[in-house]
């Protein structure tokens, strides 16, 4: 199986090309640099694999939620170069990219989304969600968590006590176990639990 995968979702900046074994790039802050450095480590990546794009099986991309503006960067990548090699897509969610680094499940994911405020996702033994995606509050996410019997893990920014996940090692084993789920590079789309603040302002 040969695949490459990104994600453009948060600060971070994570490419893995695949073939074989795993060859990650983790830069842990690109804040608004996606654009300009995604390119570069997508060539890097596939370089260091020794493989082309058009080896590739199929290409997979975090389709969020997290930075409205890092989720269409990643999702309009994915799709170009599927659309370019007439390869299929896998969506992977930022929630997927926590939980299948943690092995203690029943798990809630949080996702920070500014203000005090978190995107949450549950998930029990077998990856599978038993909490939808929602917006909540630290206070309310706590409670969820302790009323639920979850643990708690994050990615970056979140509350300092909460652990915090791997997502490059996350974002790995969510492809190794759902590749059999790739479809076509169109049906790809964003995973917004809450409209953007330029949406939300407009009101």
């Amino acid at each position: 199986m040969k695949f490459l995968a990104i994600d453009t979702s948060g600060k971070h900046l994570t490419v893995i090309a695949y073939h074989d074994k795993a060859y990650i790039t983790a830069l842990p802050d690109c804040a608004l640099e996606h654009s300009v450095r995604l390119m570069d480590e997508l060539d890097a990546a596939l370089s260091r694999a020794g493989m082309s794009a058009a080896d590739c099986d199929f290409f997979a991309v975090v389709t969020g939620p997290g930075s409205f503006t890092g989720i269409r960067i990643g999702i309009a990548t994915v799709k170009g170069l599927c659309l370019a090699l007439g390869k299929p897509a896998l969506a992977v969610t930022s929630f997927d990219c926590i939980a299948y680094d943690k092995a203690n499940l029943p798990l809630l994911c949080l996702v920070d989304a500014g203000h005090g405020y978190v995107y949450a996702c549950g998930y029990r033994e077998g990856h599978e969600i038993v909490l939808s995606p929602r917006y909540l509050s630290g206070a309310e996410a706590e409670i969820i968590a302790r009323e639920g019997g979850y643990s708690l893990a994050a990615s970056e920014g979140v509350c300092v006590e909460c652990p915090r996940a791997d997502v490059a090692n996350g974002l790995l084993n969510a492809v190794l176990r759902n590749a059999r789920n790739i479809r076509p590079a169109q049906e790809l789309t964003a995973l917004y639990v809450r409209k953007s603040s330029a949406e939300e302002n407009r009101k």
